[in-house]
């Protein structure tokens, strides 16, 4: 059985390649580079990321050794960006073709920076894994802590200025859009950020802050605080965030339904 056989993501990734620098002269070199001279999805990922993160510190060729490691060690590493493809192409309009997240989106390319630096940081590589929060914070406008939990299939839409504290758990299957901060509420020390449940939806500007709790298949509305734990399957709104009503959709993360239903006007 051949990669591309066994890998039917990459597959779609270097079909996709191949056909946009026909169309598209000027980017064939580009595409190239990032796709069409490598063997696996992992190779191209690790070159993306490198290139991306080099800096006079650390060279490209240093940072895509340490990214393959990381890659190569870890399956949980490859399981999840191969999810995150997935849940980028089901769940942004915007993006119709496998190749757009490793080619094109920043929310992509910061999560799986990010996920290189939790892998140091759970082993015992603190300092690593905190330069490569920093770089990736300025090159993507992304601040993920190396020490927060991330599942897999995850969205980071636009994602300029999402931040994600140190004790956050994210589950699988969630969504959220540029400037959400899953944050602390001060100088406490511990477990202070937020657990989200899985197929959360959290909308953008949303601010969830302190060590609480969003149930599975909750919905946050843009720009809502929350500042106390939220029910499964329930929509908040506003400052400070309230709940008011459930949501019409089990998993609001998968439908990235933004309006906000009343309870006069929902239909679960």
């Amino acid at each position: 059985m051949s990669q591309e056989q066994a890998d039917p993501i990459w597959a779609a990734i270097r079909a996709e390649a191949v056909e946009d620098a026909r169309i598209e002269p000027m980017l064939a070199s580009f595409l190239h580079s990032v796709v069409l001279n490598h063997k696996t999805l992992e190779d191209a990922l690790s070159f993306q990321l490198a290139g991306k993160l080099e800096s006079h510190t650390l060279t490209a060729v240093t940072l895509r050794d340490l990214i393959d490691e990381a890659i190569q060690n870890d399956a949980g590493i490859r399981e999840a960006f191969r999810a995150d493809i997935l849940a980028v192409l089901e769940r942004d309009p915007a993006c119709t073709k496998y190749s757009t997240p490793l080619l094109y989106l920043k929310g992509f390319h910061a999560l799986q920076g990010y996920r290189v630096a939790h892998y140091y940081w759970n082993h015992d590589r603190k300092p690593l894994a905190r330069f490569l929060q920093s770089r990736i914070s300025e090159v993507f406008g992304v601040d993920i802590h190396p020490a927060a939990r991330v599942g897999k299939g995850i969205l980071i839409d636009h994602a300029t200025s999402v931040v994600i504290g140190e004790t956050a758990v994210v589950a699988d299957n969630v969504s959220m859009l540029h400037e959400v901060t899953l944050g602390g509420t001060g100088k406490e020390s511990g477990d202070r950020h937020p657990k989200i449940g899985e197929g959360v939806l959290i909308s953008s500007g949303a601010k969830i802050l302190g060590n609480v709790t969003v149930g599975e298949g909750a919905k946050i509305g843009s720009c809502a605080v929350v500042l106390m734990d939220v029910e499964p399957h329930t929509t908040v709104v506003g400052v400070p965030a309230k709940p008011i009503g459930g949501v019409l959709h089990g998993q609001p993360a998968l439908e990235m339904d933004h309006r906000i239903w009343l309870n006069s006007e929902n239909k679960e």
